[in-house]
């Protein structure tokens, strides 16, 4: 996948249909290169999250064994049965942590004020998925809902998925540094010019999602042409380090409002920017809609069914207790004096709106 530095137009491109590219960024460059390839992977990146807000990132630091790993620990996970999920189900958006069931979660773009019309979406066209969401530790009063005690095969995904939530987390600061160091952001607290997030990552106020869409009858979709296994939406954060199994099914919405899809790559995290970065940037950073529907057909395939699929998210928030509100350069006399879009919010209050509206 291309070993040399590129300009942001240049990057490799593992998709590029109707006005979307979705360049392939070799993040190696950044973590261990010296500062003139770090600033052209980083002006790369901006890029990207500026004109599709969608990347890939290839050569990173999360070893392919520990993905795929975390692959087969959700697969067992869900071939748990029924009763033993439920007996760790996801609670309340304050916690936003445990097992979600089909159907319980309809992510949507309908008004979030509007609870009849969400409601009406989850009855009449369901999202075709389960979760398991993960938090991170040691946060008084909310606990994960681990299966450790369940049995030893409980034992083992729990300390499989506290490394990897962390690994997830140090692949965030990272990313928050390459963004940082494209965008020209000085930090107060450090002589280096990428880390102006650092305070903003530095808790892990994040989520881990586990996610399994079962085998479907591909009548579903035939009979319903709006079914689909995760409905359209924006994520809520700052970014989304996604991991996708090679079945496929995950379509990004281009400039022209056609629906792309978003091949897996092999090796690849696929990484989008959220409704909350969009608003730190003061909109010039692009939060993209995008979908999970049935995936592409095969030449040959007469069966009656489309596979399962997996896919792990990683949702990247800032520190729950930090204010976000647009960052320098975003608005003022160095943005042609673009006035601030938005009020500032505080994270945490920001995504627990969001969820509230979800389930």
């Amino acid at each position: 996948m291309g070993s040399a530095v590129v300009e942001p137009n240049g990057a490799p491109k593992a998709v590029e249909a109707d006005g979307l590219v979705m360049p392939i960024i070799n993040f190696s460059q950044f973590t261990k290169g010296d500062i003139a390839t770090r600033k052209a992977v980083a002006d790369s990146i901006l890029h990207g999250f500026q004109t599709s807000g969608f990347i890939y990132l290839t050569h990173h630091p999360i070893s392919l064994d520990t993905i795929a790993k975390s692959f087969e620990h959700s697969a067992s996970f869900f071939a748990r049965p029924q009763p033993e999920k439920d007996s760790l189900c996801w609670t309340t958006p304050q916690s936003n942590r445990g097992y979600v069931a089909s159907g319980r979660e309809k992510v949507t773009l309908a008004d979030l004020n509007d609870r009849e019309e969400i409601a009406k979406l989850r009855a009449s066209n369901p999202d075709l998925k389960e979760s398991m969401e993960i938090g991170r530790e040691g946060v008084e009063g909310l606990p994960n809902r681990w299966p450790e005690k369940l049995d030893a095969q409980g034992e083992a995904f729990t300390a499989h998925m506290k490394s990897f939530f962390l690994e997830c987390k140090d692949l965030h600061m990272q990313v928050m540094r390459a963004i940082a160091l494209g965008m020209g952001l000085d930090s107060s607290e450090s002589n280096t010019r990428d880390s102006f997030f650092d305070s903003f990552t530095s808790a892990g106020d994040n989520n881990l999602r586990l996610l399994h869409y079962p085998a479907v009858l591909k009548s579903v979709f035939k009979d319903n042409p709006d079914q689909v296994r995760a409905g359209a939406h924006s994520d809520y954060g700052s970014i989304t380090l996604l991991f996708q199994d090679s079945v496929g099914g995950l379509e990004v919405q281009s400039p022209q409002g056609t629906w792309v899809r978003a091949t897996p790559v092999p090796g690849s995290i696929v990484v989008n920017a959220g409704d909350l970065l969009n608003r730190w940037s003061n909109g010039t950073i692009k939060s993209t809609k995008h979908r999970v529907v049935q995936p592409p057909a095969k030449a040959g395939d007469e069966s009656e069914m489309y596979p399962k699929r997996y896919s792990i998210a990683y949702f990247c928030n800032p520190n729950f207790d930090r204010v976000i509100e647009a960052l320098p350069g975003t608005f003022g006399e160095k943005a042609r004096e673009k006035e601030k879009i938005w009020e500032p919010i505080k994270s945490g209050d920001y995504l627990v709106m969001r969820l509230a509206a979800t389930y």
